[in-house]
């Protein structure tokens, strides 16, 4: 029985780890966001579609994209959409998440307004 339980809770285990949130929720001056695995905080853009990433050439030198693995498994709000140039990103509800290079330390949201157009990606 003992084997039994431990062979089941090892599956659990195994599942619940496949398809883990890609990002975190950490506490900011302005509440609540989306953080990678560094601690960094995320972005919406406001010129994206759902699904859809508008953000290329400069845009995305300064505003790199939540990437997402080979194999990465939609889960928990979290969706994989496919970028123009093939590449995977991490979208939340919807809407593609992105890094902002300007932050240089966990807990940064100077991001947060730029041009009007990005947003904190909150939960």
């Amino acid at each position: 029985m003992l084997k039994k339980l431990s062979l089941a809770a090892a599956v659990m285990f195994a599942s619940s780890m496949a398809f883990a949130a890609p990002a975190s929720v950490a506490d900011s001056a302005k509440g609540k966001v989306l953080v990678d695995s560094k601690g960094m905080t995320l972005y919406t853009f406001a010129k994206d579609s759902a699904g859809k990433s508008a953000c290329s050439g400069q845009c995305l030198a300064n505003w790199p994209a939540f990437t997402a693995k080979d194999g990465a498994k939609d889960a928990d709000g979290y969706t994989v959409i496919s970028r123009d140039d093939g590449s995977k990103q991490w979208a939340y509800k919807g809407q593609a998440l992105y890094t902002w290079v300007k932050d240089s330390k966990p807990g940064d949201i100077t991001g947060d307004g730029v041009g009007g157009n990005w947003n904190l990606a909150k939960p």
